[in-house]
């Protein structure tokens, strides 16, 4: 089979175009104070004060600190002027931050009698942070990709657009249509990602098979188990700031977590079989199977396991937190971890089921072809 040249290509002129365009947004959010209505400040000067140790009933060790700042109005009608701003902070930082020198804050501010200004921080100003990292992650993507890159942030930038609309239909809605909604937008999300990736060929047409197979096959043997155990041990309620009947949102969630991973593995699975058909045009369909079913099973604990992390890592601070202050495991497990862990093992199935899906339509596909 012949390989499928792009029609087009990103230059190196132009990702040097892309370096400069971002070299200038980033010194641009440095200096975008006047853009905001809020009032933004700048510190100039931190001056930290002594420390106060705090044990609490649970025995956990903490302190507190005080920080005296000065700080340059960037904005609004006090610009220019420098104030003097108190902080308290803790060394946990869990509901407070300790700030820096060159750090640009959100700034509450009121004249009290006397022309004195009271002055007093609502939040860290962060656009420069986040510009400037996904300016890095398009660059590298650019640079190491190319074209493939590029398509791949554009899947991104529209899968992107796209779920912000859903997000708004379902808040138009009010909930009513929330699973529907999203079990579309599943549908979509697969076909124009692999559509702008591998392109109109026929890996994107099996691989856009062997995903909606695994993820719709996870959600139904989710569905079942379900309604035969009725959703005992579930705690729907612990899904934070939900305003809606949280267990259509619950499943909304779970469809789009096991499209990501069954998307992934059988990617990586067809497009190992088309490379391997390739290279030994011999093989028969059954041995072509086999072989998908091998890089499957090769691929399957990784990707199963990295699932897990990403879930541990998601709920490892609020468990430490309940632990901390006296909860017993099982509690601390239910609030936080119940119903992520649902949905790890949902993913995990929809991992399994395309195993055999990807496999079987590829070498299918593979050698129908060689026979036309």
């Amino acid at each position: 089979m012949r390989k499928i040249e792009p029609k087009y290509q990103v230059s190196w002129l132009v990702i040097l175009a892309v370096l400069l365009v971002g070299g200038l947004l980033c010194w641009g959010v440095q200096h975008d104070a006047f853009l905001y209505k809020t009032p933004v400040g700048r510190v100039t000067k931190v001056t930290n004060r002594k420390r106060f140790s705090q044990v609490d009933n649970f025995h956990n060790h903490d302190f507190t600190q005080k920080q005296t700042l000065q700080v340059q109005i960037l904005n609004g009608q006090y610009k220019g002027k420098s104030v003097q701003v108190q902080n308290t902070f803790s060394a946990s930082q869990a509901m407070d931050l300790s700030y820096r020198k060159k750090q640009q804050l959100f700034l509450h501010i009121q004249r009290k009698a006397g022309h004195q200004l009271q002055v007093t921080i609502t939040d860290l100003k962060r656009d420069t942070v986040i510009v400037s990292l996904s300016f890095l992650a398009i660059v590298l993507l650019l640079m190491t990709m190319k074209f493939s890159g590029f398509m791949a942030l554009m899947s991104v930038l529209l899968n992107g657009v796209l779920f912000f609309l859903a997000i708004k239909l379902d808040v138009q809605s009010q909930g009513a249509d929330v699973l529907a909604i999203f079990a579309t937008l599943a549908f979509v999300f697969a076909g124009m990602t692999l559509f702008l990736v591998l392109g109109k060929t026929r890996q994107m047409i099996v691989t856009f098979g062997a995903t909606i197979i695994g993820t719709l096959g996870s959600v139904v043997v989710t569905l079942l188990v379900l309604k035969f155990t009725h959703e005992q041990g579930l705690h729907f309620e612990t899904m934070a700031y939900v305003t809606q009947n949280p267990q259509p949102v619950f499943l909304a969630e779970t469809i789009l977590g096991s499209l990501g991973a069954v998307m992934d593995e059988s990617t990586d699975i067809i497009s190992s079989l088309f490379a391997l058909h390739e290279e030994r045009p011999q093989m028969s369909r059954y041995q072509l199977f086999l072989s998908g079913r091998e890089i499957g099973k090769s691929i399957m604990g990784p990707l199963i396991n990295v699932l897990f992390l990403i879930f541990m890592a998601d709920t490892f601070a609020m468990m430490v937190l309940y632990l901390r202050n006296g909860n017993s495991w099982g509690y601390a497990f239910t609030m936080n971890m119940s119903l992520g862990m649902v949905q790890s093992l949902v993913s995990g199935i929809g991992i399994v089921l395309a195993i055999p899906a990807a496999s079987l339509f590829a070498s299918s596909l593979l050698k129908r072809g060689d026979h036309a």
